[in-house]
């Protein structure tokens, strides 16, 4: 069964004892909801992967509550001090090398010598981490090969084969889509995976010279995928299908309308992309027709996203 219930201090309390008694605990963040547990506990770490259906071959981020939280277990080197003086707390995940000590479960990083490192800023997750005597292994809160959660009630439905979860309800994630990630352990600096955090902002700040990982932007990725065939840069809408719209919708008709930002504002775009998408795909239309997104900002995250589930 799982229980939904509002981050009051008696459910914070609640979820500690469940994640030290090596249970799984579901949590807002700053970018989609997370499933997290011990990331020292193979087992625990273990049934994240059974929650999600997930293959062991892909790797989890790991929750802390600082950089320097992290020591003990990833070599903090130059550049992540200078990212996390800019940029962290916040939705950049960052990929560092393992400590030869590290108590971490391997499967977090299924047997690579690096891990993801993120420091989220949402404060229920961090009233969390901060009171835990071990960082959480915390992909994103839903079955793989579905869309990433942004409410509680998605992560009920995603996770529902799963009949025990302890699901903190933040509301609506606000940014509503996934961290940014780096790899900072080679002399070049790769993006990984485009996300909520700005690059942009991140080259000019820490003034780094940041490389997309070859082929990164047109992997096929079923992560993102709905179920419903995904049409983007539409200019027009059949009567059976439905419009994702940005700004003014065309005047024709269809089956459903959902409206990613009325005022075009990218930022309201992004936060609304899955909640939207899994609205629109639960109902009865022949497929889901997007209208062109801005290749500007966060628009570029937006539409590297819908090109995977082309």
């Amino acid at each position: 069964m799982h229980v939904i219930a509002r981050p009051t201090e008696d459910n914070l309390e609640r979820a500690l004892d469940v994640l030290s008694e090596g249970g799984l605990v579901v949590f807002p963040t700053e970018t989609v909801y997370g499933l997290g547990g011990n990331a020292y506990d193979d087992s625990v770490v273990a049934k994240i992967f059974q929650y999600k259906n997930r293959s062991e071959f892909s790797p989890l981020s790991v929750c802390y509550a600082s950089l320097e939280a992290a020591g003990d277990d990833v070599v903090i080197n130059a550049r992540a001090r200078l990212l996390a003086e800019k940029f962290l707390p916040g939705p950049v995940t960052v990929i560092l090398k393992r400590r030869a000590n590290s108590r971490l479960s391997w499967l977090c990083s299924s047997g690579l010598e690096t891990i993801g490192v993120r420091i989220p800023s949402h404060d229920t997750l961090r009233y969390l981490l901060e009171r835990l005597p071990f960082p959480l292994a915390a992909p994103s809160a839903n079955r793989s090969a579905e869309l990433s959660s942004t409410t509680a009630l998605d992560v009920s439905r995603s996770l529902s084969a799963n009949g025990e979860l302890f699901i903190l309800d933040g509301g609506r994630s606000q940014l509503g889509i996934e961290s940014t990630i780096l790899d900072l352990t080679s002399e070049k600096i790769k993006v990984l995976r485009m996300g909520a955090a700005n690059l942009d902002e991140i080259s000019a700040k820490c003034d780094f010279q940041l490389a997309m990982e070859d082929g990164s932007s047109s992997k096929p990725a079923t992560h993102y995928r709905p179920k419903k065939k995904v049409v983007i840069n539409a200019s027009f809408v059949p009567e059976t299908c439905g419009l994702l719209a940005f700004g003014e919708p065309f005047p024709n008709k269809c089956r459903r309308l959902m409206n990613l930002s009325r005022s075009e504002n990218l930022q309201e775009a992004a936060a609304n992309l899955f909640f939207m998408l899994r609205k629109l795909d639960e109902t009865n239309i022949d497929a889901i027709y997007v209208m062109p997104i801005p290749q500007r900002d966060v628009g570029i995250v937006i539409n590297d996203r819908l090109t995977r589930m082309t």
